[in-house]
């Protein structure tokens, strides 16, 4: 049968989805992942998938589950997470998913909240935390672990076993209960940078809805490949990177992790990206990195098809006319644009980019080389997407058009609200954060700032809460300052402080490659243990660092920097999992060395 796009009317939840994509096309791949065992790509059909999540099913039956019982995943992105999700679901179980390297204490938090009654991990190094808590989660009724335990491995807990035991004997086949598609499907917990996260309470037709709108937009078809990176656990991937490609058709490759993202790009050769600022950031300050080591001709060259590239964009979205220099584009493309474009694979037909504001000029960049960038804007509690730019329509500097269905209005205090089909039922458990999210009359208040163009366009300005106020009363954004300073390939992390102070400083972590040739060029050694707080070193970095904020108002510079390199990670409770940094978590940490930085003046 040929392969079509599934609108909601055939399909209202996501159990529906799946159990029609198999029925349109059961040969058609699925889904790659890489085995280390045979060092190859392993490739799954629809059939293949539906006898596994068959084969779940019955084993999640005999666990003696109801309808409505929360089942928890921690696993990085694979094709077990999908079968796991479809078996849950299939049964009309409420499914939680957990950020695979989260920290023990807020998956405990997680687990307790939501009473999950079992828990998927990759091994037993993901459970072992749980062995000291002072709680022992009685809901927790069982423990799957991917990976086989060995017998020395196994503890007194009897809750937990090896996926292999569990499936032993399993043969069921492909369940799909019919459910209302207002049923809570799942619980996603947001990566929040305070406090304790919250669960976002999302319906299949929440998901289904925002998956359907946002493939509207496009024209993803069953052709395309995604290299799925970004975390299933995060709502950009599980809408972006799973119902939307289910519903188009398109196969999926789950990446081997950041630390292989390059070879993969090669290796799968991907026609969408969809990912966090961050990816693409690093991406920029690499080519910038490689750029300054080169010729001077080498240097003119790039900037002359980052011109050119930029002017036929621009050509292309009906704002610019015709000029001759769009000639050289073919040759440029040829010596220039398509080798950096080659680490990407060379196919990439869209490149999606949310969860976070996106610099203007890492935009800029990717768009001018010819690679289809999009920005787009959403929330957890909006399945996530609100908004997003058009192939015929872009605006880097924009986060798009609201998506099909999707209502938009500015409010007080210029705060953006949105109302549709996909906007959650509420908190899990939490009746006051819940209504204090939701207007009286019905509007999502997403805390962001925007404004909106005479042609529909949105516009993010600022962040309610996210604003410094100064001794003299200027306010400043620390996450655009922020943003500006990381795309400066020597500084990795960055937090602009200076609520209350006279002036503003900044607490950075170095690039480690970067610092080490930085140290080289200034002649000292980067391994003396007091290096970090050398005059020479703090007044290049301050030059270098204000030369990135020279476009912010003049009270908007730094004047003091503390410098380090330990990077802010999820390991030390620094860094989401969604690679955005806790700033509370980070000043709270270096608080010594913030009073520091404001008795020096």
């Amino acid at each position: 049968m040929e392969t079509a796009t599934i609108p909601p009317d055939h399909a209202p939840t996501v159990s529906e989805l799946f159990r029609l994509r198999v029925e349109m096309n059961p040969e058609k791949i699925a889904y790659q992942q890489y085995d280390v065992a045979s060092q190859a790509w392993q490739k799954s059909n629809w059939r293949q998938m539906a006898i596994e999540v068959g084969h779940w099913q019955e084993a999640l039956q005999a666990e003696g589950l109801q309808a409505g019982d929360r089942v928890a995943i921690m696993l990085k992105n694979c094709r077990n997470w999908i079968v796991f999700d479809q078996a849950a679901l299939g049964l009309g179980l409420i499914t939680v998913p957990i950020f695979a390297d989260d920290r023990p204490d807020n998956v405990a938090y997680i687990l307790e909240q939501t009473e999950a009654k079992l828990l998927l991990v990759q091994n037993r190094h993901h459970w072992a935390p749980f062995q000291s808590l002072s709680q022992p989660l009685p809901a927790l009724q069982r423990i799957i672990s991917v990976q086989r335990i060995n017998e020395e491995d196994n503890p007194d807990d009897t809750r937990l076993i090896s996926l292999v035991s569990w499936l032993f004997g399993r043969s069921g086949e492909l369940i799909t209960h019919p459910v209302d598609p207002d049923t809570l499907a799942s619980i996603v917990y947001t990566s929040g940078t305070t406090g304790n996260p919250k669960g976002v309470m999302l319906s299949h037709r929440n998901m289904i809805h925002n998956a359907w709108a946002a493939l509207s937009c496009g024209d993803i078809n069953a052709h395309d490949r995604f290299l799925s990176f970004l975390p299933l656990t995060h709502m950009l991937e599980r809408t972006g990177g799973y119902l939307l490609p289910m519903m188009a058709g398109a196969e999926v490759v789950y990446s081997r992790g950041n630390q292989h993202l390059a070879d993969d790009f090669l290796a799968i050769k991907p026609t969408v990206l969809i990912s966090v600022p961050r990816i693409y950031e690093r991406v920029y300050q690499k080519i910038n990195s490689e750029l300054e080591k080169k010729s001077r001709l080498a240097q003119t060259l790039f900037k002359l098809t980052q011109q050119v590239g930029w002017q036929r964009f621009e050509h292309s979205q009906g704002r610019k006319g015709w000029s001759p220099r769009l000639l050289l584009w073919p040759l440029l493309q040829s010596l220039v644009a398509s080798k950096i474009l080659a680490k990407l694979g060379g196919r990439v037909r869209y490149a999606i980019c949310g969860g976070a504001p996106l610099n203007s000029d890492v935009a800029q960049l990717f768009i001018s080389l010819g690679t289809p960038l999009y920005q787009g804007y959403g929330l957890t509690e909006s399945s996530p997407v609100i908004s997003v730019n058009r192939p015929s329509d872009n605006i880097p500097s924009s986060i798009g058009i609201p998506l099909p269905d999707v209502e938009v209005r500015i409010a007080e205090n210029d705060e953006l609200q949105s109302r549709s089909p996909s906007v959650m039922q509420g908190y899990w458990k939490n009746e006051q954060a819940s209504k204090a999210t939701f207007t009286d009359d019905g509007w999502l208040k997403t805390g962001d700032q925007a404004r909106i163009d005479e042609q529909g366009h949105l516009f993010i300005i600022g962040r309610i809460k996210d604003i410094l106020v100064l001794a003299n009363g200027e306010k400043v954004p620390p996450s655009d300052m922020e943003g500006a300073i990381t795309l400066d390939p020597l500084f990795s992390q960055a937090v602009v402080i200076g609520e209350g102070h006279p002036y503003l400083s900044a607490l950075l972590v170095l690039e480690h490659d970067a610092w080490q040739y930085l140290a080289g060029q200034l002649g000292i050694d980067p391994h003396e243990p007091e290096i970090l707080s050398n005059k020479q070193l703090h007044k290049h970095c301050l030059n270098q660092l204000n030369h990135a904020l020279s476009h912010f108002p003049g009270y908007a510079q730094i004047r003091c920097i503390h410098l380090s390199l330990e990077p802010w990670s999820i390991e030390n409770g620094l860094q989401t999992p969604t690679l955005k940094v806790k700033r509370q978590k980070v000043m709270q940490q270096f608080s010594e060395q913030i009073e520091q930085l404001y008795q020096r003046h």
